[in-house]
């Protein structure tokens, strides 16, 4: 009953083989999970129960769980799956509820609120509150114009809730949230992003100064009526070294495809490459790993003194968000910072004085952002958008 499951896994090209798949059968028949009763089934058993076991059996790289996920979904859709909401927050306040339409005049009249103000407020909020809302200017809840809440407009304010905001200018951010890492073996469409990073590369001697020509070799041995002809050339190596930055979650999720692309293009052209996950702004600390990015923390000091000049950084970010997340202490949506992101991305391009800010956003957005505007004075106008053209003038800007 299972083989079209299977054959869903292959498709999302995930490398399951038959004797992975057994292994799942003989789990199911021996018990592993049991059987259970009412809604929320498949098959006889707990939807999250199979989730995990087939997941457990199937997959062998914890870097496949995005596509088994998708895959999972997709053959199972439509079965309720039982989630577990951790927020304080009653689930009924998130729901979309008010699609608020106001006109340039309305908008404008809103008012906005400093940061130390915005957050005094919430506080109070929060005392002074005892049930659900939903419209208005001033309580916690769904749609209306104010600050605090989800599905609403206000041109700053706290999204509590919500798997994203509608104006993309949220200050902060209450809600469990959950990255998924670039897929770094995501098959290219084309080949051209690969032939613009290429112009980065540059070939210098290192090690032995001649290496083994084994097709002239055998191309001489075989002239030479099977007389051993030994061939040497001089070796060569990609001598580039590049450290990735790349911002992942959010309005981020908007530009995966690309971004893997790139990321896919990036690790086949270069040997010598390190990267890194930060969400919005970097601060303090970066991660490898998104699904452990709280438990597995680099220490953006630590990272600034483990790679010398010689590297050429590279940021790959929208730079969308609120300007406080780059100008405030305090402004990430996920922790309180003790120092600016300013900061921060003073101190790595400093560090590395070849570097350059790739940005998937649409140019033609760029001006109606202040977040963006702000990020590319601090690159020194080193932002390019990620086109062909753009990617060979960040190129190019590197290589000089």
């Amino acid at each position: 009953m299972l083989i079209d499951f299977f054959y869903t896994l292959r498709a999302a090209k995930l490398p399951v083989s038959v004797k992975e798949y057994l292994t799942l059968l003989e789990a199911l028949k021996e018990g592993v999970v049991g059987p259970a009763s009412g809604d929320g089934e498949a098959g006889g058993y707990k939807v999250d129960d199979f989730y995990y076991l087939s997941r457990a059996t199937l997959v062998k790289d914890e870097k496949h769980f995005d596509k088994f996920d998708r895959a999972f979904s997709a053959y199972f859709k439509g079965v309720e799956l039982r989630a577990d909401f951790t927020q304080e927050i009653p689930l009924e306040w998130l729901r979309k509820n008010l699609e608020l339409h106001l006109s340039p005049e309305e908008k404008a009249a809103i008012e906005k609120l400093g940061w130390d103000e915005l957050m005094e407020t919430l506080k109070k909020r929060f005392e002074e509150q005892k049930e659900r809302h939903e419209g208005g200017n001033k309580w916690i809840g769904t749609g209306g114009t104010s600050p605090f809440g989800a599905n609403g407009y206000n041109p700053q304010g706290i999204r509590i809730g919500q798997e994203k905001g509608r104006n993309k200018s949220a200050v902060k951010v209450w809600d469990q949230r959950a990255y998924q890492d670039y897929d770094d073996g995501q098959e290219l469409g084309t080949r051209n992003i690969k032939v613009a990073l290429r112009r980065l590369r540059r070939f210098a001697r290192e090690g032995n100064e001649l290496e083994l020509a084994l097709d002239d070799t055998i191309r001489a041995t075989a002239a030479n009526a099977g007389y051993l002809d030994i061939k040497l050339v001089p070796e060569r190596h990609n001598n580039v070294k590049v450290l990735l930055l790349m911002d992942v979650g959010g309005t981020m999720d908007e530009h995966i495809q690309r971004v893997e692309e790139l990321f896919s293009a990036a690790k086949a052209e270069f040997k010598h490459l390190e990267f890194y996950y930060f969400h919005n702004c970097v601060y303090d600390f970066m991660w490898k790993n998104n699904r452990r990015r709280f438990s597995e923390k680099f220490a953006t000091w630590d990272i600034i003194r483990k790679y010398n000049k010689d590297y050429k950084l590279i940021f790959v970010g929208d730079a969308t968000m609120s300007p406080y997340e780059i100008i405030q202490p305090g402004g990430s949506v996920e922790y309180h910072n003790e120092e600016a992101g300013a900061e921060w991305l003073q101190r790595l391009t400093h560090a590395f004085p070849k570097f350059a800010w790739i940005n998937p956003e649409p140019q033609g957005a760029w001006q109606y952002r202040q977040s963006i505007s702000i990020v590319q004075q601090l690159m020194n106008q080193r932002m390019y958008p990620l086109t062909l053209r753009g990617l060979e003038e960040a190129m190019r800007l590197l290589t000089k």
